[in-house]
Formats: C-alpha cells, sequence, structure tokens
C-alpha cells in the first residue's frame, strides 16, 4: 500500500513543505509519482523517514544524514540499539524529574539539583555522534574539516568566530541593497573564501547547498537571523544569484 504525501504528514507529523524538501536534496525520495504529479511513499520510504528523525532527534544537520543513509555500509539495526540506549537514558532522565515534581508537590523541602545532570546523557550523545560520523558520515568535506580544525587553540576558534560575525553584520549592513549588487555579490565570495580557507573547500555547489540550508534548517536560520531578522533568507538568496550566474558562465566557457 502506498500513501500520498498529505497522508504521510499527517501520519508523521512531518509537514508537506519538509516532505518536498526532503525529495529535492534526495534525501527521501518517493516511490513514485503519479502522471498527476502526486508523489507516493511505500514502506521502504517510511522506514527511511523513521531513520531520518531518529537522527534529527540527534541534531545531525540533513546533509550529514544524507550521507549516513544512503551509506551502502550504514547498518540500520546498530543504528537502532544505539538509539534505543539513548532514548532509555533520557527516559531515566524526566522520570526523576518528575518524581522530583511530585515531592515539591508534597510539600517535601527538597533542594536536590541532581536530577538535572545532564551530563551522562551528553556523554553518550556525543560518543554515539562521533561513532555514527567515523562509520558513516566520512565526507570528504567532513574528513578535510576534521584534519584542518582539530589542532585550532581556542584563541583560534574565538578569531574565527569574530571573522564569522563580522562578515554576518556585513551582509546586514547591506540588505536594503539587491542580491545582485556588487557589494552583496562580493560578501558571497567573501563567505565562500572564508568557509575555504578555515574549513574546507567551498565549492559553487556546496555553497549552493549551504545557502539551501540556511533558510530549510531551523537551527543554521535562528542563529543567522540573531544578527538581523530576514538576513538567512537574504544571504540564501544572494549565494543562489551567485551560484546562477558562475553557472551561466561555465555553461558558456563549454559551448
Amino acid at each position: 500500500m502506498k500513501l500520498k504525501i498529505n497522508e504521510i504528514a499527517k501520519i508523521t507529523g512531518v509537514t508537506v513543505r519538509t516532505l518536498h524538501y526532503y525529495d529535492e536534496i534526495g534525501l527521501l525520495t518517493p516511490s513514485e509519482t503519479t502522471n498527476s504529479g502526486y508523489r507516493l511513499y511505500g514502506e521502504k520510504e517510511l522506514s527511511t523517514l523513521q531513520r531520518i528523525l531518529f537522527f534529527r532527534e540527534l541534531d545531525f544537520p540533513l546533509n550529514q544524514i544524507k550521507e549516513i543513509i544512503l551509506n551502502p555500509n550504514f547498518d540500520s539495526k546498530k543504528a537502532l540499539e544505539s538509539h534505543k540506549v539513548l532514548l532509555m537514558k533520557k527516559r531515566k532522565h524526566m522520570d526523576k524529574l518528575v518524581n522530583l515534581i511530585e515531592k515539591i508537590f508534597k510539600g517535601e523541602i527538597n533542594m536536590s539539583f541532581k536530577e538535572f545532570d545532564m551530563t551522562e546523557i551528553e556523554s553518550i550523545r556525543q560518543r554515539y555522534i562521533s561513532e555514527v560520523k567515523e562509520k558513516w558520515g566520512k565526507t570528504p568535506e567532513f574528513a578535510e574539516s576534521e584534519a584542518k580544525t582539530k589542532m585550532y587553540s581556542k584563541s583560534k576558534w574565538e578569531e574565527i568566530g569574530k571573522d564569522c560575525n563580522h562578515i554576518f553584520e556585513k551582509f546586514s549592513e547591506n540588505m536594503q541593497k539587491s542580491i545582485e549588487h556588487p557589494d552583496v555579490q562580493s560578501l558571497v565570495k567573501e563567505w565562500q573564501d572564508f568557509i575555504s580557507s578555515n574549513f574546507y573547500k567551498c565549492t559553487n555547489e556546496t555553497l549552493k547547498s549551504l545557502g539551501e540550508m540556511y533558510i530549510k534548517d531551523v537551527r543554521f536560520k535562528n542563529n543567522i537571523d540573531k544578527h538581523k531578522e530576514g538576513l538567512s533568507e537574504f544571504i540564501s538568496n544572494a549565494i543562489e544569484f551567485w551560484w546562477c550566474t558562475k553557472k551561466v558562465y561555465f555553461e558558456t566557457l563549454g559551448n
């Protein structure tokens, strides 16, 4: 039995817009598309969606989830076992908090704070994330970034953070201009060079994918919009224009 996209959204809580985006980036492709344009999903696609949502619970970005679950060596059973361990720890943690609340309701004077301790859960989470990246998430960009940043000092990271914020501030100062304005497009190039210099070689294709994430991934969006409301969309659109311009240029060379 196959379900339409709106039916999938209803039973999973994942919005139609998000499912469309997963299809666009090749993360979750429907089993077929009818002549009328309806996307249909089967049991295999629902299973894949479950895996995606499990990894989203652990705050994996979509590009890494795609690399992981599409890896031919991906061990779904092993991943689920690790997810189960972490979720059981979280449940135990929540039970402790509920018990503390019940004691307070009963009038007990209890100044205990151990119930709030997330050290063990965070330790397990970080260990699992590291294991997953090591086994299934070794993209060329991830490997290059890991190799380049592992020796960075605290002061180096502070310098990178300041430079990053400075570029975002310059973007925000130019939001009254059009995305194709030379000042804005020069900032796109500066941002691309910043990524290449500090993390990994940021190709035009990679930059385009990042630009899409800046508005599709709420964590990226919220972080960028801290500088100015709507900045993430402005940068994303500016990057899209940059990519289209470069694409046309290289296609012209090819002719």
